[in-house]
């Protein structure tokens, strides 16, 4: 079912580990942990799992960039089987919400990523016809998705010899929402007079329909490795007899099962309006009713209307309190299958959380007006339900908290603490802050003579901005990393430090658990003596954990004290030396670095690969993420810096600049 394809084979501690856990699920355990040290195969020893066990399986990663990384490699090591990628398709979202004491209603303003949107689409779609199939999502995989019975059974079932006029088949694309356009593309259908033409909304398949007296005659599917393709290459059709068009949007149902719906929803309607007026709460009534009945006219003509989703309890005739169906119901209908929660011990607080924040929020709506009480199950899943819908599970971390421990139990954790390549755990040093920028400086020059990559980790975003401009003004190409980087872009910031256009990274908390970053031998950790979330023991061993890649990888704390945190997190690191380098002496291995190609593989950003604004030593490069507002903004810092310090000469090359790019917008 499942082949990986590798030209490494499992060492060190590795194939006790793949056995140990492959006989768990085998016998039964519901809950296991692989406790791997940074760099140990971690993901080399998940896929060997997922091989030997032959299920479906849903991998979790607590953050975008993760998934990203976990999805590229489980691509390159089941390249014959069905591999997706989902995660939130918000490039920006603000959700809906009301602000009482001020009295403010901020509606819902998002940005969907067309890339992101395609993918989880093609997610959706392989659930429905693949067995062989490995999904990396995010926590968004415990939202709202719609029903999957549903999904499935509202597919357009179409084959050869089928009696169907053309405009019933067209109606029937644009009840599950497919658009028509002259232009192929994704989630629309283009059509003659004797053909129609439909993409899929994965954008990966174009289905070609031949028609002759209201019957199909011919049908064709042309397959395309990017949809990009649709706009660039000849396509390639090949006949087939039978195929599914799967909807072009989740929450779709049908039209005598909208139509009781709206019925159930102008009774809830009636209700609340009513309970408001008793309260005295007038306005919030007229309000919700006029929403309300604006989006059931537009249910009504046409099965869709923007939110949709707040209705979802209704459409998908779910009792209150009822959880949502989310991508767990789709893994569900596949039968027996696999979790995996990378770095559990942050993912698993994420999935506790998500439920709590989304219900606080949905009140405020519906005690005010704006939304009707059933739009409360619009939500993600509660842990305890989320608990129930997955199976077996398999936690993976460096650092796994009490939780999983306790969960799995003393006999089913596999450890990993020996390294395939035989590298240690990085060497520390606690250094002064005194001078720590200059200091830092001469370190991350001594790395790039050699070829070498730098991590570096600020406490606050406006630390990694100021600290990115200095060192660029030094001579060093640097970016940063912080939450506003949309997730392609984030991707391939840290692609591009792999391949060496620039050397440094900066960032607060996104450089800490699962970048695979081989390139990088210097890990600096400016205030490592705050005390704190991002300071405590379990964070300094993650971070640490990035240099544990390398040879002679190695970590720099800038402190002026040892705090408890500081001092577990060395001993610990410690520990494990002593462990690692005791197994490279009785086994004859010399530690060499870990060699992983940047190339091969690419998710698209949609970004040329610098952007330059300026000139001279107020020059500003972007990779990937840069507009002109953001330059004159980083700019405009440079120019406040520059007159601090009575540089007037820099800060009129630098206001020209500034005026220049005004200019141009």
């Amino acid at each position: 079912m499942f082949k990986l394809v590798s030209k490494f084979e499992p060492t060190g501690d590795q194939p006790e580990a793949i056995k140990k856990l492959a006989k768990g699920l085998k016998t039964g355990q519901k809950r296991q942990v692989l406790l791997g040290v940074t760099g140990s195969g971690k993901t080399f020893t998940m896929a060997k799992v997922i091989e030997q066990y032959k299920k479906p399986t849903l991998i979790i990663s607590h953050n975008k960039t993760l998934a990203a990384q976990l999805y590229k490699e489980f691509k390159e090591f089941f390249p014959n089987n069905a591999v997706h990628y989902f995660v939130s398709y918000y490039d920006y979202y603000q959700p809906e919400a009301y602000i009482p004491h001020s009295d403010t209603y901020i509606e819902k303003d998002s940005k969907i990523n067309e890339e992101l949107d395609r993918l989880r689409h093609a997610t959706t779609q392989a659930l429905m016809s693949h067995d062989d199939i490995i999904v990396v999502a995010s926590v968004s995989c415990i939202y709202n998705l719609g029903n999957p019975d549903e999904y499935k059974d509202l597919g357009l079932e179409l084959f050869e010899g089928k009696k169907i006029k053309p405009s019933d088949f067209i109606r029937g694309l644009m009840r599950l929402q497919y658009i028509q356009d002259i232009e192929l593309k994704r989630g629309a259908f283009r059509k003659t007079p004797t053909e129609i033409e439909i993409v899929s909304p994965a954008g990966q398949e174009v289905t070609k329909v031949v028609f002759k007296n209201d019957t199909i005659v011919r049908m064709y599917r042309a397959l395309l490795a990017d949809p990009e393709e649709l706009e660039t290459k000849y396509l390639n059709y090949e006949k087939i007899v039978h195929t599914i068009i799967f909807p072009a949007k989740y929450w779709i149902t049908t039209d005598n099962k909208v139509g009781l719906a709206i019925e159930n929803i102008k009774s809830e309607l009636q209700q609340h309006v009513k309970y408001l007026k008793k309260i005295g709460k007038n306005q919030e009534a007229s309000r919700l009713q006029e929403k309300t009945m604006r989006d059931i006219e537009m249910m009504r003509q046409t099965g869709y209307c923007h939110g949709i989703e707040n209705y979802s309890r209704h459409l998908d005739f779910r009792k209150p309190g009822e959880p949502a169906f989310s991508l767990l119901d789709f893994f569900k209908s596949k039968g027996e299958f696999l979790t995996i929660i990378d770095e559990s011990h942050i993912t698993l607080p994420q999935l506790r959380s998500m439920y709590k924040g989304d219900h606080s929020r949905k009140q405020t709506l519906i005690d005010y007006g704006f939304r009707l009480p059933s739009a409360i199950d619009n939500r993600p899943l509660k842990f305890d339900e989320f608990e129930k819908r997955v199976q077996k599970v398999v936690y993976v971390s460096a650092t796994p908290s009490k939780f999983e421990m306790d969960e799995a139990g003393p006999d089913n954790i596999a450890e990993q603490l020996i390294r395939p390549t035989g590298l240690l755990d990085p060497t520390v040093e606690i250094v002064p802050t005194k001078n720590q920028v200059e200091h830092l400086i001469g370190r991350i020059k001594e790395r790039i003579a050699k070829n070498e990559r730098v991590i570096v980790t600020t406490l606050t975003k406006r630390m990694a901005e100021d600290l990115s401009e200095h060192l660029a003004r030094n001579g060093i190409k640097v970016n940063y990393l912080h939450s506003e980087i949309k997730t392609l872009d984030r991707v391939k910031i840290i692609k591009d430090l792999r391949s060496g256009i620039h050397n440094v990274i900066v960032g607060v908390n996104l450089l800490r658990e699962g970048l695979d970053l081989p390139e990088v031998s210097l890990i600096a950790i400016l205030d490592a003596d705050k005390e704190g979330f991002l300071r405590n023991a379990t964070t300094l061993i993650q971070t640490m954990g990035r240099a544990a890649r390398h040879k002679d990888g190695h970590v720099i704390m800038y402190a002026d004290k040892v705090t408890k945190s500081m001092e577990a997190s060395i001993g610990e690191t410690q520990r494990r030396r002593v462990k690692q380098t005791a197994h490279n002496l009785k086994h004859g291995i010399t530690p060499i670095s870990i060699a992983r190609s940047t190339g091969g593989f690419e998710m698209a950003t949609g970004k040329k690969p610098e952007q330059h604004y300026g000139e001279g030593d107020s020059e500003i490069i972007y990779y990937g993420n840069g507009t002109k507002q953001k330059a004159i903004k980083q700019l405009q810092r440079m120019l406040d810096t520059a007159i601090r310090k009575f540089n007037y000469e820099q800060a009129i090359g630098i206001k020209e600049q500034i005026r220049k790019l005004r200019d141009s917008l």
